[in-house]
């Protein structure tokens, strides 16, 4: 295409080098904005039309053309032509080519520089409602195992070792609680995206008499940006969208090392349905984590999206840099990766069972998980709690020594250790006894798991 055709071409003579156009173009990514950039100029006309920069007919052909677009796209019928190099000018190119002078019209008083920001933000807004929705579906799938496993006991672990037992529900809303955390990054991430920029124009404003508050409330944005420079240049709003996916992915990939830790049969912990597992091509008695493998896979790339973007960043001087259109691929496949994972655990989950028996066997034998249960009873009888430590340190020598558990000791035994330890020792070193006495808030005991489910199940929605 001559550059004289080109929406910039007036000042160019020479025709662009087709490796250049190849090279530049971003219409095979950023067309999935076609939604909101039409949105955004049907907004754009609107306010053009009020302030009588375009007249009313020319306006109705505008959003008339702009109409028809959108459907031809929807339908697959549109023809995206690369060597327009992206979505604005592929869609601006087209509305000429429809209604004539009219299209030309269209860019009054905007620059695809604050153009592309206001795509994005609005693309971003969308997106942010859908993902929020979908780590719900994932705390819902933790709160329905929690609910199903009420009362069921579990190993729990520090760096790998069993330390105390807890309740299955207790560790299922552990994971509750910290997805939470990512539906909350995500909406304070809202207030920052939810920010207009069409009207920053290129860098510096526009002179033509505009009306960005008429643009916000058509396109129902809270607050208009403050400073022209700032607005193009801005990209912060995509990092901190890109930080929070990252986050999301990697407490997906550890919750994914944990189901494949489980499924093993060195745990046996759960079973995850064979729907979400793969078998070996040579080994026909295996039975693969494979999506928790991928999903924990799949970390590295969120995270590398991440990585991109803030070195991509670190170096641009103000304003626009052709730099930032960069910024969309990493951005997209966060979008898309971190969605995906999300959706599929959702279903995983809804679709695992726990081998409570096996969990209660190995709670209750081996570990001395109820070790710290002793100390603190001994705290209770008014011993200092480094010298309960250390006595109950040495039991345990003596119990490795003799292959005990603390549970097979006589009350004459426990005495060797301290004279304090009565009968009632034995009620706080069962399993359902130390769970039952943690209950500090945000404990593992039954009253308190059953408080924070009634609370997590009212919060989802999951109360009928």
């Amino acid at each position: 295409m001559s550059n004289k055709t080109k929406m910039w071409g007036g000042r160019f003579s020479g025709k662009t080098a087709a490796s250049v156009e190849a090279f530049s173009a971003s219409i095979q990514y950023d067309s999935r904005l076609f939604r909101q950039d039409i949105a955004g100029s049907m907004a754009h006309a609107k306010m053009l039309a009020r302030q009588g920069l375009i007249t009313d007919e020319e306006l109705g052909q505008i959003l008339k053309g702009l109409s028809e677009i959108r459907a031809e796209i929807e339908a697959g019928t549109f023809v995206f032509r690369p060597e327009l190099e992206d979505i604005h000018m592929n869609i601006e190119k087209a509305l000429a080519d429809k209604i004539g002078d009219a299209g030309a019209r269209l860019h009054t008083a905007r620059s695809r520089n604050d153009q592309v920001n206001l795509d994005t933000r609005l693309y971003m807004r969308e997106i942010t409602g859908e993902m929020i929705e979908l780590i719900t579906a994932v705390q819902r799938s933790f709160v329905g195992l929690a609910r199903t496993y009420l009362g069921a006991v579990m190993p729990g672990y520090t760096h790998l070792q069993r330390a105390q037992p807890v309740l299955i529900s207790h560790h299922m809303l552990a994971y509750y609680e910290m997805f939470g955390r990512d539906k909350e990054r995500l909406v304070d991430g809202l207030k920052r995206i939810n920010v207009l920029p069409l009207g920053a124009a290129a860098l510096a404003g526009t002179g033509l008499p505009i009306d960005r508050q008429f643009v916000a409330r058509e396109l129902d944005f809270p607050k208009v940006s403050a400073n022209s420079m700032d607005t193009v240049a801005d990209r912060d709003f995509i990092i901190e969208f890109c930080s929070t996916g990252a986050m999301i992915q990697i407490h997906l990939s550890r919750l994914s090392e944990e189901l494949v830790l489980w499924s093993s049969e060195e745990f046996k912990f759960v079973e995850l349905a064979d729907a979400f597992c793969t078998g070996s091509s040579i080994m026909p008695q295996k039975k693969n984590p494979d999506i928790p493998e991928l999903i924990r896979g799949k970390s590295g790339r969120v995270v590398g999206n991440l990585m991109a973007l803030l070195t991509l960043l670190k170096g641009l001087p103000m304003t626009y840099n052709r730099d930032l259109q960069e910024d969309k691929e990493p951005l997209f496949d966060t979008i898309d990766t971190v969605g995906q994972s999300l959706a599929i655990m959702a279903e995983l989950l809804a679709n695992m069972t726990f081998h409570t028996d096996r969990l209660e066997e190995l709670t209750g034998g081996g570990g001395y998980m109820t070790a710290t249960d002793l100390a603190d009873y001994l705290v209770r009888k008014n011993v200092p709690f480094r010298q309960a430590h250390s006595i109950v340190g040495q039991t345990v020598a003596y119990c490795l020594k003799e292959k005990k558990e603390l549970t097979d000791l006589s009350i004459a035994e426990l005495k060797e250790f301290s004279a304090t330890i009565e009968e009632d020792v034995f009620a706080v070193l069962s399993v359902q006894g130390s769970v039952n006495s943690r209950l500090s808030l945000g404990g593992t005991g039954l009253k308190r798991v059953e408080e924070a489910l009634a609370v997590a199940e009212k919060d989802l929605g999951m109360v009928t």
